[in-house]
């Protein structure tokens, strides 16, 4: 006969594993994403040094486009096949040897002789853009896992705040240690930062994605599909951005961002030239680093704000975010003073911040079955507008002026972060006046199961604005 004090003697118990087990994984990320920010520092690094070394290589300008367009390229095949990969092997084999690619890619370009210098620059790019975009895709996709779901908005906060960190140290300190050092050291500095990486991977017992996500639903796959599970999985995929409310908008917005992401990075040394020729790289310095203190700062206050209140700030905090920033990149470039340029780019990397958290989140609201494959397809249309827009922006800089060509850009991103909003908003309205039947998916076969768990109220998938603490 069961006492009715049984399950309350227990709850103690319960309750000091669960923080026990809560504070371990914050803890096991915080350093993963140390060894994160150190790859990263890496990577921001090598774009700086890698670029200038292609072009003192090859003595060619187009040579440094070429180098760009395979790295990008390389992204974009692999954001394709990511899904399929975390579905057959676990996230954490996938970062690991992410890392150790790029490590054993750069080794082999430190060794290369003279004559095979081209073609080892070319497996660089091809390997780094590759890799870049795998461990990306798997530590997003993987999150949940690891520190839950309750805590994605702040683990994906701190992943962001230590590569935006990276990124201002990354560039900050290239041009110094390529000055002091030579490419030599650069490059094996480069190297160890992504043996960091993987040392920090291999010794984290990091469960969750891929293999290991999903399974149940997985096993029948396995057994029908005999070897042909990746062109099975890809129309799933698809089918699951277009069938969640929203969400293949909100792939498509991010791919438009990118493309206005193009213009103010190609539009940025062009301005900065006509306002100091001499020094023109101070501008473009301090422009980014008061953007990234912009970002970091945003960082901190949507942490706080996700412990105090258990929300985060989901759809709606996407799109308004897409908006301010492409605003304040448009305005940075109008010719302000430089104290109200600095305000604008402040508040440029805050919006960046914003959205980049909100996005993430949201994806991360997909079952595990279906997260590494979104996350993927996300991947790809970043590498294509990024691609497309570097193209397109480079040869409209030679006709008209960097407002300009920034303006329809990041207009472009703003039109589209319109509709969007419209569409969020439309479906918040509709959704209470619904059955609880009809918002649960019905009419759409194949996906009933997937869109049940993606729809969760206590999830907060219905428009990404709530997050219950329950």
């Amino acid at each position: 006969m069961e006492s009715a004090d049984g399950p309350t003697a227990d709850e103690p118990d319960d309750g000091s594993r669960k923080a026990r087990d809560t504070a371990v994984s914050e803890r096991r990320f915080r350093f993963l994403v140390a060894g994160y920010a150190v790859s990263s520092y890496g990577t921001f690094l090598n774009m700086v040094a890698l670029n200038l070394f292609v072009y003192e290589t090859t003595g060619r300008a187009l040579a440094m486009g070429l180098f760009m367009a395979v790295r990008l390229g390389s992204g974009f095949v692999a954001g394709l096949v990511v899904g399929g990969l975390l579905a057959r092997f676990s996230a954490k084999s996938i970062m690991l040897w992410a890392n150790v690619g790029q490590g054993g890619v750069m080794l082999l370009l430190i060794l290369a002789p003279e004559s095979l210098v081209t073609g080892a620059l070319m497996a660089v790019s091809v390997v780094i853009g590759a890799c870049g975009t795998l461990f990306m895709v798997a530590l997003r996709s993987s999150i949940p896992e690891m520190v839950g779901e309750d805590r994605r908005a702040w683990a994906n906060s701190l992943s962001i705040t230590g590569r935006s960190l990276a990124m201002v140290a990354g560039f900050a300190s290239a041009g110094v240690v390529v000055s002091l050092v030579g490419y030599t050291a650069a490059f094996l500095l480069d190297m160890a930062t992504f043996v960091v990486c993987a040392v920090t991977v291999a010794l984290l017992p990091i469960a969750g994605g891929g293999k290991g996500a999903g399974t149940d639903a997985g096993k029948p796959e396995k057994a029908e599909q005999s070897g042909k599970r990746g062109p099975r999985w890809r129309p799933v995929a698809f089918l699951a951005l277009a069938a969640a409310p929203g969400l293949g908008l909100m792939v498509a917005l991010r791919g438009v961002d990118a493309f206005g992401s193009a213009s103010h990075n190609a539009a940025l040394p062009i301005y900065s030239t006509s306002l100091d020729a001499s020094n023109p790289a101070v501008f473009v310095s301090a422009f980014w680093c008061v953007w990234a203190l912009g970002n970091i700062g945003a960082q901190q206050v949507i942490q706080r704000y996700t412990r105090r209140t258990g929300k985060t700030v989901g759809a709606l905090g996407f799109g308004y975010g897409t908006v301010v920033m492409s605003a304040a990149f448009i305005a940075a470039f109008a010719g302000f003073p430089l104290a109200a340029t600095a305000v604008i780019a402040l508040i440029a990397g805050a919006a960046d911040g914003l959205t980049e958290v909100a996005y993430t989140s949201h994806l991360q609201t997909l079952p595990a079955t279906l997260r590494g494959h979104a996350f993927g397809l996300s991947a790809t249309f970043e590498n294509l507008g990024f691609g497309v827009g570097m193209i397109l922006v480079a040869a409209a800089l030679d006709r008209f002026s960097p407002l300009a060509v920034v303006g329809w850009s990041h207009g472009a991103a703003i039109v589209v972060a319109a509709v969007f909003l419209l569409r969020v908003a439309t479906l918040r309205r509709a959704e209470p006046a619904g059955p609880s039947g009809r918002a649960g998916g019905a009419g759409q076969p194949g996906l009933r199961k997937e869109e049940a768990v993606e729809r969760r109220p206590d999830r907060g998938d219905r428009d990404g604005a709530e997050v219950s603490r329950g």
